[in-house]
């Protein structure tokens, strides 16, 4: 399947002939699970192609926390996700720019994504003030005011230069009545149409972002407007915020229906194997959280027998393998015993073993739910797995 992205139509032999032109993003479905709808492709992107569906490790400041990039690729990573509010103040956008963007900044070759820093305006800022304009709000490290409009926050991204950038959104706590989300959505998709006449960066894709809460009607309002604005994909937000799972499960269903079918489809926040699984059986093909990085820096492992923690006295002379079924560098040298050994002392290596296995356990889900997908079974795998797991999100 060849997918039109951006200004122009390629199919494969033609793709070869215009690579010079930087506007290489397209998804190429390669199979669709007779069992679930789960989907199963190739998403190519100007720094190289990634399988789908697919989990992104977070790395906020350029850096996933402990870990180098070459650690990062060794587990099987992809796509890396960087945050545009946090590197708008630390070191600063233009820093970046200079530096070659966050590509050659952070010396990591594979293909990246900056979300627009939204979410964390609306989560982390205090006294902020929304205006049509935009929002005003204070620095959650000094106090100082700062303001984010959509032309702001993608020019940053811009400067930044990752092969994905987001919207500039709203993302409304939960709950909140039907009257203010549906003046949100409609704020959000004003600022979608802005942020898009102010993109102009011919090797950045640039998503639009589905916002509507619980509410059908405005999650299906909300998704057809930003498709009638032809962006190169599509994330499902205001998720993982609080909100119980049947809600957020109806969250997902109310907007992948009405998204495109030839374009990527992004769900923000998720990092949990149950809703990571049925958001593929349900069509997305794009996770992303610092819950694996998070909860590894406390001791807490996802393990194919479960959850671990590793501070547990029954670990200190257990010298067997984390996860005996796990091909990660942790797994392959170190005990049970020297990890709970490494975290009682509260060693930097031991945060980094850890976290090196929770990223490498959710990627290896992945690449068996893509064989389980191209093999129509993944009906069969998700339920298989989460029962095995145990079905805990909580950490």
């Amino acid at each position: 399947m060849i997918f039109k992205l951006g200004y122009k139509c390629y199919n494969k032999a033609i793709f070869k002939e215009v690579s010079d032109c930087m506007k290489d993003f397209w998804l190429e479905i390669k199979h669709i699970c007779k069992q679930t709808g789960a989907r199963y492709g190739i998403l190519h992107t100007p720094h190289g192609d990634v399988e789908v569906p697919m989990f992104m490790p977070v790395g906020t400041l350029a850096t996933v926390k402990a870990l180098s990039p070459e650690e990062v690729k060794a587990c099987g990573a992809g796509v890396i996700l960087a945050n545009t509010y946090h590197l708008s103040l630390r070191p600063g956008a233009d820093i970046v720019a200079k530096a070659g963007g966050l590509h050659k900044f952070m010396n990591y070759d594979g293909p990246m994504l900056t979300d627009s820093g939204g979410f964390q305006v609306f989560s982390l800022a205090e006294r902020r003030k929304i205006t049509e304009e935009g929002v005003t709000f204070k620095n959650h490290l000094n106090g100082s005011k700062l303001f984010f409009s959509p032309e702001i926050a993608i020019d940053i991204e811009q400067k930044l230069g990752a092969d994905i950038a987001m919207s500039f959104d709203e993302c409304p706590p939960y709950p909140v009545s039907y009257e203010y989300m549906k003046n949100s959505v409609e704020r959000t998709l004003r600022w979608a149409k802005r942020g898009k006449d102010a993109h102009t960066r011919e090797d950045q894709a640039l998503f639009g972002i589905v916002q509507g809460g619980e509410f059908a009607d405005l999650r299906k309002m909300c998704a057809e407007e930003l498709v009638k604005m032809d962006f190169d994909g599509y994330s499902i937000g205001g998720t993982s915020i609080g909100e119980p799972k049947d809600v957020m499960f109806k969250m997902v269903e109310y907007s992948v229906p009405y998204l495109p079918k030839d374009k990527p489809r992004y769900l923000m926040g998720i990092g949990s194997i149950d809703y990571i699984l049925e958001g593929i059986a349900m069509g997305v093909d794009m996770f992303d959280c610092v819950l694996p990085t998070r909860i590894a820096r406390h001791g807490a492992l996802m393990t194919s027998k479960g959850r671990v923690n590793i501070r547990d006295l029954k670990y200190a002379e257990d010298f067997s393998p984390l996860d005996s079924e796990c091909d990660c560098y942790c797994c392959k040298n170190y005990t049970k015993a020297y990890l709970r050994h490494l975290y009682k002392c509260d060693e930097t290596f031991g945060k980094r073993l850890l976290s090196i296995h929770n990223i490498r356990f959710l990627i290896k889900m992945m690449e068996e739910a893509r064989i389980a997908i191209q093999e129509d079974r993944f009906g069969d795998f998700k339920d298989e797995f989460i029962a095995k797991y145990g079905d805990k999100r909580g950490f």
